[in-house]
């Protein structure tokens, strides 16, 4: 079953496009919040698919790009290899191999170059939220340090 994405607006609204129809409706999708974020769909035009919707803040580009990650706090507590593979206004989510002594609330320097035209290089801090296996979720802690050079990569 083929599986589309759908963002959604701050007022709660998501537009769903039917991948075989390209017919198109809003619809508002506030009960789904903090609940489900997969709907299976069926058009009119008899296509059945799914919807993944997409409640995040701000759009995360996928990449992969590659990096190094240095933990700061706690300090000396381990450093490595990264793959950078997505990114946000907010912040970014990258895999390490092997095994690793990450652990959420740590802070974390991320140093990896963006595949723009400047290429960018990023040395933020960030702070790790989330580890699922070897991904790591993570959000900046500055900001505002990349904010116009991310908010144009993110354009394209």
């Amino acid at each position: 079953m083929i599986k589309v994405k759908s963002f959604v607006r701050p007022d709660d609204t998501a537009t769903i496009t039917c991948p075989s129809c390209q017919k198109t409706k809003n619809v508002t999708v506030t009960q789904f919040r903090n609940k489900k974020h997969t709907l299976k769909i069926n058009c009119p035009c008899k296509t059945p698919f799914i919807v993944d919707l997409d409640f995040r803040h701000h759009y995360r580009k996928e990449i992969d790009l590659p990096g190094t990650y240095r933990i700061i706090k706690p300090p000396g507590t381990g450093n490595g290899a990264a793959q950078i593979q997505n990114i946000s206004l907010t912040g970014v989510g990258f895999t390490v191999s092997g095994i690793t002594r990450l652990e959420k609330g740590q802070i974390a320097e991320l140093n990896f170059q963006l595949d723009d035209s400047k290429q960018t290089r990023m040395i933020s801090q960030v702070r790790i939220c989330l580890i699922r296996d070897n991904y790591i979720g993570c959000e900046f802690s500055d900001k505002d340090l990349y904010e116009k050079d991310l908010g144009f990569y993110l354009r394209f």
